[in-house]
């Protein structure tokens, strides 16, 4: 696992952005003490600058652990309680967490939560989509985005954690991927494939296919984790 920027530069991050309210405060210290991959507070913040810049109604996350990226975005949903985001969990104990985070922020009417495989459960679901978040399985990357991409609009935004690193990514292995499909070797590609863990591979796959799309602009954040950004642009 490679750090994606130094922990002073995620401290200023986090101090420069807005401070979380008592509930996130709350989910952090649960993460910390238990141990529980989260994006944490600077990309929370990102995430919910995001919803805001889009004028976001309605937003689809794919894995949704105990609720806390859902959380950061449900501020940033419409006033008027017209916002919809639906959080989706394979894991039924962390799914009734993020119900009861939620509530206590207020946010439970505007929350529609999924059981259950989350690509399944966007088959489920009609569009549009402003934001969406991947954040499961790094093989489900790309059939997450082949299940929603029809459903986000122009001017529409899909987010994918973990772009640059995890505990079970590859970094090196992941680059030499990322670089040899930019030089358009696909020999190079395929052996390094073959030599890399699936996690690893399916983050190459997913930024493959996301920057060959053309009707996506995608860039990469070297935030939390690493982030990819795609803007719908036609």
């Amino acid at each position: 696992m490679v750090d994606v920027i130094a922990a002073e530069i995620s401290r200023f991050v986090r101090a420069v952005g807005p401070e979380p309210d008592e509930t996130l405060a709350e989910m952090d210290h649960f993460a910390e003490e238990h141990g529980f991959p989260h994006v944490g507070p600077e990309v929370g913040a990102f995430l919910r600058f995001v919803a805001r810049m889009s004028d976001a109604e309605r937003i689809f996350e794919f894995g949704s652990g105990y609720g806390y990226s859902a959380y950061w975005f449900a501020e940033a949903l419409p006033n008027d309680g017209s916002g919809e985001i639906v959080l989706t969990e394979v894991d039924e104990d962390e799914l009734d967490q993020a119900r009861e985070y939620m509530a206590a922020g207020g946010y439970d009417d505007l929350a529609r939560y999924e059981l259950g495989d989350a690509v399944e459960t966007a088959g489920k679901y009609d569009g549009p989509f402003d934001v969406v978040l991947i954040d499961i399985q790094k093989h489900q990357y790309e059939d997450a985005f082949e299940a929603i991409r029809s459903k986000v609009p122009v001017g529409g935004v899909i987010i994918a954690d973990n772009a640059i690193s995890a505990s079970v990514i590859e970094f090196e292995k992941l680059l030499d991927m990322v670089e040899a499909a930019q030089a358009g070797d696909d020999a190079a590609r395929r052996v390094i494939e073959a030599e890399s863990n699936e996690h690893t591979r399916g983050i190459a796959d997913y930024l493959q296919r996301v920057t060959a799309d053309p009707a996506f602009e995608t860039v990469v954040i070297p935030l939390g984790e690493g982030i990819a950004v795609s803007y719908r642009v036609g």
